[in-house]
């Protein structure tokens, strides 16, 4: 389950840039991936003087912070809120809420058992994107040379520099150093060839699969709670995604099945994990619910690590070649974050770049 007009504010406090990267040569660097560890850490390089191109495989920004529309509907079927610990995440958070990109959700949560429902009393500060997840990585690819619907393949370090392929085998481009915000197993597979210590760190993570459900039901379901942790069924969080902050009204709900069930049913055909999870739902409320009006499902092959890196990112710093996400940073929005902010700072810090910024 994945709990977890001028768009530069972001970089404002954590980085500044020096005297020196205002007047020489920009580097050029290649970030792999849109997601919110890969653009954080863009745009930390871009304001602290390197010219930074993105590639993302999708047709837009956020990765699993994405938001699903259907309609006026709206659906946040991958990280589901964040929360803050880290003070330079919080001093991010305070410049999102200042732009109306993220919002406290404070929607009663409660733990649901075989029928049993009971509420959770506890003061957790609980965020989301407004007016869905993905806000923030728009947000922060705002500006920023992101090129969608690319998915880079190959990775090879000649002449000094980085030369970077597509899927359908075209060329990229060169790089002076280069980035890799992908899940961990594709960030292996990156690496495998041009860095094989670092693919086998970044193999070694091991990360659970989720089937998310996006159902809207033509009522209120008056459950009690508009968030739940689930115990003993197929299901482990469900949230009535109406609930939260700046979204539409209506009776729309993200399931999320346990990693074990995603894991053993990773392969079932999307309507029937659907009306599955659906059903795993009234059983888990102990009461039976309406036909939703309109039901989809998601399957999110790499969804949370199991057992991710202690350090908050990897990095070849003979090559400039650096990786960031979750799996290195924590398995929360704010360890994307801060993986990210970790590997731009390691790449700026690098007195190979350094002499050049």
């Amino acid at each position: 389950m994945m709990t977890n007009g001028d768009d530069s504010k972001l970089s404002r406090t954590p980085v500044e840039p020096t005297k020196r990267s205002r007047s020489a040569v920009k580097l050029e660097i290649a970030v792999v991936g849109a997601g919110l560890s890969g653009l954080a850490c863009a745009r930390l390089l871009s304001e602290a003087g390197s010219r930074v191109r993105v590639f993302d495989k999708a047709r837009g920004p956020g990765g699993r912070m994405a938001t699903r529309r259907r309609g006026v509907l709206r659906f946040d079927h991958g990280a589901q809120y964040f929360t803050v610990r880290d003070p330079n995440f919080r001093r991010a958070l305070k410049e999102w809420q200042a732009d109306g990109l993220v919002a406290r959700w404070l929607g009663t949560l409660a733990v649901v058992q075989n029928g049993e429902i009971a509420l959770k009393d506890d003061s957790t500060e609980r965020w989301v994107g407004v007016p869905g997840m993905s806000a923030i990585c728009g947000h922060l690819a705002n500006g920023l040379d992101v090129t969608y619907g690319s998915r880079i393949v190959h990775l090879e370090h000649c002449d000094n520099r980085w030369r970077l392929e597509t899927a359908d085998g075209a060329d990229a481009g060169r790089f002076d150093a280069v980035v890799l915000s992908a899940p961990a197993p594709q960030t292996a597979a990156l690496l495998a060839a041009p860095a094989p210590e670092l693919a086998a760190r970044a193999g070694d993570v091991e990360m659970a699969p989720c089937w998310a459900v996006m159902a809207s039901y033509p009522h209120d379901l008056e459950l009690g709670f508009d968030g739940a942790f689930v115990d003993d069924s197929p299901l482990a969080w469900v949230a009535r995604n109406g609930s939260k902050p700046g979204r539409p009204s209506g009776e729309t709900w993200v399931l999320h099945a346990s990693p074990e069930w995603s894991r053993e049913h990773l392969e079932l055909d999307q309507e029937v994990a659907a009306q599955w999870l659906v059903d795993a739902f009234c059983e888990a409320v102990g009461r039976k619910h309406p036909q939703p009006t309109s039901l989809t499902a998601h399957r999110w092959r790499f969804a949370l690590p199991v057992n991710p890196l202690t350090e908050p990112c990897l990095i070849d710093p003979e090559r400039a070649l650096a990786a960031c996400g979750d799996w290195a940073g924590g398995p929360r929005v704010e360890g994307a974050f801060l993986s990210g902010y970790a590997a731009a700072r390691r790449l700026i810090e690098l007195r190979s770049m350094t002499k050049r910024l």
